[in-house]
């Protein structure tokens, strides 16, 4: 049975979603990233880089947000989580689950993290590296209220819903705090809404205690 190592609205929430979507039994395992358990030596045994998620199922361990949900739909392909291998589809799927978590992830992390890219004594340097980063949001989020009007929606790749879905999701929330969070684009908002209608969502988030706001 696959466990879930993970933190309230963190990167395991895509994972979580998806295992709600699946309909599998799972497990869930809290790693307290108040107490820090996320740097405890356990904890590093399975993840090396001291991140959350993980995803554990027997002696089988694999850490990388992305990653695990692509396993999660390659590995429940009755799910339809990802489009068919080799087609058209599949390669969009690809390109943008590389977009989420190494282009918009990444720069969030440089927004709610910029002391990690100067000088411990630069306080100026991480202002200017979260300034950067909150405006790089901005296009970013332009570039996905462009691709929701490509695709006709109501979902990421147009029709179908797929992993990129709740992973999207999750981003977005983590903007809620910016100047301009994600909610406040037309397609985005809406969008945003119909994820949180799902049963999935709807469950993952009273698990993990999602409090307003929502998105």
């Amino acid at each position: 049975m696959n466990t879930l190592f993970y933190y309230p609205g963190n990167a395991s929430m895509a994972p979580h979603i998806l295992l709600e979507e699946i309909g599998q039994p799972f497990q869930l395992k809290l790693v307290d990233r108040e107490r820090n358990e996320h740097k405890s030596a356990d904890y590093l045994k399975l993840n090396p880089n001291g991140l959350i998620p993980v995803l554990a199922d027997g002696d089988f361990v694999l850490y990388e947000s992305a990653a695990i949900c692509l396993h999660l739909a390659d590995t429940h392909p009755g799910s339809a989580l990802a489009p068919v291998l080799g087609t058209p589809q599949r390669a969009e799927f690809y390109k943008w689950l590389m977009w989420l978590t190494n282009t918009l992830q990444s720069t969030l992390i440089a927004y709610f993290y910029p002391e990690r890219w100067v000088d411990a004594d630069n306080a100026d340097g991480a202002r200017q590296v979260q300034a950067r980063a909150e405006a790089k949001i901005v296009t970013l989020l332009d570039q996905l209220e462009a691709q929701l009007e490509t695709s006709g929606g109501p979902w990421l790749l147009g029709e179908t819903y797929s992993a990129l879905d709740p992973y999207a999701l999750m981003l977005c929330r983590w903007t809620r705090g910016l100047q301009r969070p994600a909610r406040t684009w037309p397609r985005i908002g809406a969008y945003l809404q119909r994820m949180l209608e799902r049963p999935a969502v709807v469950r993952a988030y009273k698990t993990e205690q999602i409090s307003q706001p929502l998105v």
